[in-house]
């Protein structure tokens, strides 16, 4: 806690430099005083939308809440300086900055508390996440996208501390995108950028700071130099933990000195202002902004002595770890009442102005929050009251009346209902009804069906928007003499006319620029597209796929290579928090169509054999995921995706760049479709359904299997996420009745998954004559060395073995135990 003599007086500088409080130059008193009251209204309003919002939440009304108290005179501030094109990465506290900025109502704010599931009434995400997760809307009704320009962007808010940083230093990067790279500067781009002035405003709480993904944006920003303004909101905690327990030298911005920009305009530059001091919060934002737009130099904001008069959230009380001289200083140094105190000094207003500005932010918060509430419970009573009607006329014809007249009862007593109470109430009485067949049980249970219907368009929709499936396939062309390539060079030349044939694709990772990756997939294409186009990152997974969704929100198509998929855990976090859930939460007005390229499977060793497929599938329902089993498929992969607007994940298989392949003559140009397997050999007696480097292994076995008289069919999936869309596994089973699920994933991850699907919900199992089986890796990870591998994932000899058992148990005349 700050020393109250140190802190005891606010800026002493005579408030005339009109400047300080709204950019652009000299104004005269009576302007200046509007501007002052109107953001000391602002102030107001977004805390008595705080408490009152924190008393819903007491009162069952709403589920949660966290807000953003104490920290309404810094937003506003900060507010000032955000232009349109600019973009908000943000804390879950930035309330008072919507409200500011005019991105947000107080009543829009409350739809957002009770969860209305209406876009129109909850515009940040009709509903699907708790209050404080704002954003605004970047496509159209139309899914073109709006002009990013002429409005003021927020990029939808993610709860997990610190999360928001990666996809900000994206944000940032694409105004050095939009600035420097000269095949962006074309009329289809102008609605993404003007000529690159635009910042990545980001926000963050002081205690975040300790996270990770906080300290690699931080430094990647200062690597790339990009116009990033960071405001950390500092009131001295981390829900009870103090900042003596987070933050070396007890300060971010001490801690950060280091990278304070020296005479070679290398670094940060960092500023320090009090969170209650209205006037130096102005002028210090008003510097800071101006050399982030102009110069692209990265900037930390670190706004001392914050706040937090009702405590971190709704789930306890701060008086539990506060001492009484702590909770006493927050109330004398409060940014509202040091505004207040500032006004009254400086005669910008009387007493009796500012305390009408307060009786009305009052009057005007409950009004808004009750005309949201009655929005919200207006809705669902509605349909309460069509649900009751038809309860009743099953219950004058049934045979159960005393039943669903307790059922009817239990729902009409309901005064403030939830969907849930309508659904389970209808549904019981469809239930005692089962064998009854009357007109009014029908309409009851069309009702119902209606209502199913709704509320999965409310909450289950949009998780995919599923234009990518609507790409066509076209297939690849080869010359009359089937030319033969290593299989990089495939994959190099499409990646070249995809450079060719698309300005604003981008594609960078670790070791992608000079050496053109690892395995040489974009070999000499930074020497032919440029450093902006194609260009090498630290080491920093979780950035790298953050870089991708900022730059993807602002238009541009990055494709973010993480180097082998063992290492895709560091960007698992980000890639299943944000990108994977954004158009869901957003419920379909932000997208982010970012290709996360990356090789796995089988290699030498712990960390570069991973296949966690199940990791990858649990964890990224949002994407797509392709498991392409040779690189002319991963090619026509990132075609089609790059036709479409939506993310996806691309696994490469390691060991097909030095295998040959043939070498198509339409690189850019073919497609492959998502969600449609490929036999790739026709059988009669076993159905192997794997994918990737298996497809080859399994073909072997296959081959091996025919001198037993055993037939084996093999599906390539090509696609997990999406899945068989066509059902291809089921008409494969119709005619062999068996099957095995073959990866080098552990037992019960994507062996399980594929057999979900393909059993349980196509309904696959009808046509089984033998049980089902799965083939999978050993639990461990791979060990080191050819016999590693052997022993520890699936073998020709595995594979065999596999099919071989499961004719044994159908005719074991015909095929007797071998090893036994």
């Amino acid at each position: 806690m700050p020393n109250k003599e140190e802190t005891s007086g606010i800026s002493q500088k005579k408030p005339a430099g009109t400047e300080k409080i709204r950019p652009g130059g000299e104004i005269s008193f009576s302007e200046f005083k509007n501007i002052v009251l109107h953001d000391y209204r602002i102030a107001m309003e977004s805390r008595e939308a705080s408490i009152l919002g924190r008393k819903e939440v007491l009162q069952g009304k709403a589920k949660f809440g966290i807000f953003g108290d104490g920290k309404e005179i810094a937003q506003i501030a900060m507010a000032k300086v955000f232009m349109p094109g600019d973009f908000r990465s943000g804390y879950y506290r930035d309330q008072t900055f919507m409200f500011a900025k005019g991105l947000l109502t107080i009543q829009e704010w409350f739809a957002g508390l009770y969860a209305h599931a209406s876009l129109k009434a909850e515009p940040s995400s009709a509903g699907r996440q708790m209050g404080g997760h704002y954003s605004t809307h970047s496509i159209n009704p139309d899914n073109s996208w709006a002009n990013l320009t002429e409005q003021c962007n927020s990029s939808s808010d993610v709860s997990p501390t610190a999360s928001q940083m990666p996809r900000l230093l994206g944000l940032a990067m694409a105004s050095k995108q939009y600035r420097n790279t000269p095949s962006l500067q074309k009329p289809e781009f102008e609605k993404f950028s003007k000529n690159g002035n635009e910042i990545g405003f980001g926000t963050i709480g002081d205690a975040s700071t300790s996270e990770g993904m906080f300290w690699e944006a931080i430094n990647a920003a200062g690597v790339m130099q990009v116009p990033m303004l960071v405001s950390v909101w500092d009131d001295g905690y981390g829900i009870s933990v103090p900042v003596s327990y987070q933050t070396t030298k007890n300060s971010v911005s001490e801690a950060l000195k280091g990278m304070q920009r020296d005479k070679n305009n290398e670094g940060y530059e960092i500023f320090k202002v009090k969170g209650w001091d209205y006037s130096a919060l102005c002028e210090t934002y008003e510097k800071a902004a101006v050399l982030c737009r102009k110069e692209h130099v990265p900037v930390l904001l670190h706004v001392e002595e914050c706040t937090q008069p009702q405590g971190h959230s709704t789930s306890g009380s701060h008086e539990r770890y506060k001492t009484p001289e702590r909770l006493q200083w927050e109330k004398d140094f409060d940014g509202i009442k040091k505004m207040r105190e500032w006004i009254l000094k400086f005669a910008i207003a009387t007493e009796e102005e500012l305390t009408s500005i307060e009786e009305q932010a009052k009057t005007d918060v409950k009004d808004a929050k009750n005309r949201a509430w009655k929005e919200y419970l207006d809705e669902i009573k509605q349909e309460q009251a069509t649900a009751l009607e038809l309860l009743q006329k099953v219950s004058a014809s049934s045979t159960e009346l005393s039943a669903i007249a307790n059922i009817t009862d239990e729902l009409e007593a309901i005064k403030e209902p939830l969907r849930r109470d309508i659904a389970s109430a209808v549904k019981r009485v469809l239930r005692i009804t089962r064998n009854e067949k009357t007109a009014e049980r029908q309409e009851l249970l069309s009702f119902s069906n209606q209502f199913l219907t709704k509320n999965i368009e409310r909450y289950d929709s949009l998780l995919y928007t599923s234009d990518a499936l609507n790409v066509p396939e076209e297939k690849p062309v080869y010359d009359a003499e089937e030319t033969q390539v290593n299989g990089h060079e495939v994959l190099r030349d499409n990646f070249d006319a995809i450079l060719a044939k698309y300005s604003n694709v981008v594609i960078f990772g670790e070791d992608v620029g000079k050496l053109g990756d690892v395995n040489q997939g974009l070999e000499n294409l930074q020497k032919k597209y440029g450093e902006e186009r194609v260009f090498d990152t630290g080491i920093r997974e979780e950035t790298i796929v953050g870089q991708a969704i900022g730059m993807a929100l602002r238009g541009l198509r990055p494709i973010a290579e993480i180097e082998y998929l063992d290492y895709l855990l560091y960007a698992l976090q980000i890639m299943s928090d944000d990108l994977s859930t954004l158009a869901y939460r957003t419920a379909g007005t932000q997208r982010a169509p970012v290709i996360v390229r990356t090789r796995g499977h089988r290699l030498e060793g712990i960390w570069h054999s991973g296949s966690p497929m199940g990791m990858v599938l649990n964890s990224l329902r949002g994407m797509y995921v392709c498991v392409p089993r040779n690189l002319t498929h991963a090619a026509g992969f990132y075609n089609t995706l790059l036709a479409s607007n939506e993310p996806a994940l691309i696994i490469e298989p390691l060991n097909s760049y030095r295998l040959k392949e043939k070498k198509p003559t339409n690189p850019g140009d073919f497609k492959l479709p998502l969600g449609v397997p490929e036999i790739i050999r026709e059988g009669k007696d076993v159905t192997i359904v794997t994918y990737g480097p298996l497809c080859r292994m399994a073909m072997e076995a296959a081959q091996q299997l025919d001198t037993y008289n055993i037939s084996v069919e093999i599906i390539d999936v090509r696609t997990l996420l999406p899945f068989d869309i066509h059902k291809m596994i089921v008409t494969s089973l119709q005619k062999t009745n068996r099957v095995l699920f073959l990866d080098e994933d552990v037992p019960g991850g994507a062996s399980a998954y594929m057999m979900q699907k393909a059993l349980e919900e196509q309904g696959g199992y009808s046509y089984l004559d033998s049980p089902p089986k799965t083939l999978t890796a050993k639990e461990h990870r791979p060990a080191y060395g050819s016999d590693g591998d052997y022993f520890s994932k699936p073998s020709v000899d595995d594979i065999f073995d596999a099919v071989y058992s499961i004719m044994n148990e159908a005719d074991p005349t015909s095929y007797p135990e071998i090893y036994s």
